[in-house]
């Protein structure tokens, strides 16, 4: 079965539009993007897109070079800015940038992509905060499926600090069993094969074979690759349908529900700042 991310992203998006109609809620998210990445350039106008659905405001800051002091300086004022409801700044950034240096400047609480030390820390001890969006959006579309997890193998494929870092602790919360994969990691495919599920979050083409995989497993692409102008994750999807329970594509999984837990994160950062939550 296909886990269509496109389909819970706008159902969510709906949600999330009707309670700031009703609300009459004035939300604006500031996106500070430097430089040029192609993919990039997708999750960007994706973003304002969704943002507009829902009916929350953007404010594009774009920067064709920077410093890390000007990005700095730039958080800075969207933090002391009432109208700013979140701040996002895309990723990666240039090499020049020095990203952690730029997340301290967030505030928490206005930490859509929940990078902060603050956010960082209520994943860890599973406590109400703003979440990472794509490991967010992977764990809503399992809900949404109905997918079990308590119990569960479950192997990630990636350590990074967008996907992989804060899934091993989604998970862990959620009560699976986390096996973590890496570029060191040795008998990869005997890691999978005796997986439930399996997240990729590499970004090396076809990285999971359909050998790799037993029967009636799971697999979760949040990999991307770009090839001749087009996203490609790290999941043999051809070779894969037919042998997993279910399976994302990609594109059209994972991402749509990044996508999601953006705008959701948008409101919920209202909500918390509004209730005294932090």
């Amino acid at each position: 079965m296909i886990l269509d991310g496109k389909k819970v992203r706008d159902e969510k998006i709906e949600i999330v539009r009707k309670q700031i109609e009703k609300k009459g809620l004035k939300l604006t998210l500031a996106i500070i993007h430097i430089g040029f990445y192609a993919p990039s350039e997708v999750y960007v106008r994706n973003k304002i897109k969704y943002c507009e659905k829902a009916g929350i405001n953007t404010k594009l800051i774009r920067l064709d070079t920077s410093t890390t002091e000007e990005v700095c300086k730039i958080i800075d004022d969207l933090n002391k800015d009432n109208d700013i409801t979140g701040i996002l700044l895309q990723c990666p950034v240039p090499d020049n940038i020095d990203l952690d240096k730029c997340i301290k400047h967030i505030d928490p609480k206005k930490d859509v992509d929940g990078f902060t030390k603050e956010n960082t820390l209520n994943l860890i001890n599973n406590k109400k905060g703003l979440r990472p969006c794509t490991a967010k959006g992977i764990m809503s579309l399992l809900k949404y499926y109905d997918i079990k997890l308590s119990g569960k193998n479950v192997c990630i494929l990636g350590r990074g600090n967008l996907v992989g870092k804060p899934l091993i602790f989604e998970m862990l919360n959620a009560n699976a069993t986390v096996t973590v994969c890496h570029s060191k990691t040795e008998n990869l495919k005997e890691k999978t094969l005796s997986s439930d599920i399996i997240i990729c979050g590499v970004g090396i083409p076809h990285l999971l074979t359909s050998d790799m995989v037993r029967d009636g497993a799971i697999v979760i692409d949040a990999g991307v690759s770009v090839e001749d102008g087009k996203v490609i994750g790290d999941a043999d999807f051809e070779n894969l349908e037919d042998k997993c329970l279910y399976i994302t594509p990609n594109p059209g999984g994972v991402g749509p529900m990044t996508i999601a837990s953006v705008i959701e994160n948008v409101i919920e950062a209202h909500e918390m700042g509004d209730k005294n939550e932090w």
